[in-house]
């Protein structure tokens, strides 16, 4: 049986309707998204979207699976061991939806070929490591300079934390203030301005399991879903312009293992007096752990 010339969009999606109408859902598939970075939250996020029916995608990655990758990324199995993330995510978005138009940029996102990457698109969807903070500027300037709505949902802890860079309002710079920074600066920003309300602190149980020198620090396969689906909502939000969206100096966090939502409001971002003071508490943090080693 060709089980491509059983799909039927319609049929597919029908379950969407309710929360959305007819003609919403024909908006949402004629959509394009931009998703960079597929390990995990980005290949969860790609999938979440897919199921809503959004059928147009530009999605880049450079890494492969490994095993490392099996306790919380959406394509990470024993048959995909070894083989391209990019490659493996749009096979399993068209095995969703075999009409989907899913453009793979297997190199990742570089100078180079960013433009291509962001052409037509309609909202950008942030999926890349933490550690990467000078693609994720790039992206989020680019982004910025050509008026495209740019999300970010951050895996923290057992919880997410949610970030809407709109058209003409805060840029990703103004918020996170990084640029020109040390890399170590560079780090303790990106986290005070990722999680103003901090509710991932206190049960960390392993404080030697995040590692900056290596670029590596723990994350679970409960937050990544729980991103995926606040970040598949708001950009239903986005792209149907339906309900309320606070965009940065906002942020969001709720926090499953503390039950626990916040959302806290920072005009001028990290140059703001509450976030001055985090960074006072989160630098000696850094530099504490670079002198244990």
């Amino acid at each position: 049986m060709d089980h491509n010339s059983a799909f039927d969009y319609r049929r597919a999606f029908s379950r969407n309707i309710g929360w959305v109408t007819e003609a919403e859902q024909q908006r949402l598939r004629g959509a394009r998204v931009a998703i960079a970075g597929l390990g995990g939250v980005g290949g969860a996020h790609l999938l979440t979207l897919a199921r809503l029916g959004v059928a147009k995608f530009h999605i880049a990655d450079f890494d492969r699976f490994e095993v490392h990758n099996f306790n919380r990324q959406a394509g990470a199995f024993m048959s995909t061991l070894d083989r391209p993330k990019a490659e493996v995510l749009a096979e399993m978005a068209r095995d969703i939806n075999p009409e989907a138009e899913v453009r793979v940029f297997g190199e990742g996102v570089t100078p180079e070929n960013v433009d291509d990457f962001l052409r037509e698109v309609d909202v950008y969807v942030d999926g890349i490591d933490f550690f990467a903070i000078e693609a994720r500027f790039l992206l989020f300037r680019k982004s910025y300079e050509r008026s495209i709505p740019a999300l970010t949902a951050a895996p923290l802890g057992m919880g997410v934390s949610l970030l809407y860079f709109r058209p003409g309002g805060m840029s990703f710079e103004q918020y996170f203030g990084v640029d020109g920074r040390t890399q170590q600066e560079q780090y303790a920003r990106f986290i005070a301005g990722l999680s103003p309300a901090m509710l991932q602190r206190g049960y960390l149980a392993a404080p030697e399991a995040v590692n900056f020198d290596e670029r590596r620090g723990p994350s679970t396969g409960m937050s990544c879903d729980l991103c995926a689906g606040v970040m598949g909502t708001s950009v239903l939000k986005v792209l149907l312009g339906r309900g309320e969206l606070r965009a940065a100096p906002w942020a969001m966090q709720f926090d499953a293992y503390k039950q626990k939502l916040r959302f806290t409001w920072r005009p001028f971002g990290n140059a703001n007096p509450l976030q001055r003071l985090m960074l006072r508490l989160i630098r000696p943090m850094l530099k504490g752990q670079d002198k244990a080693r």
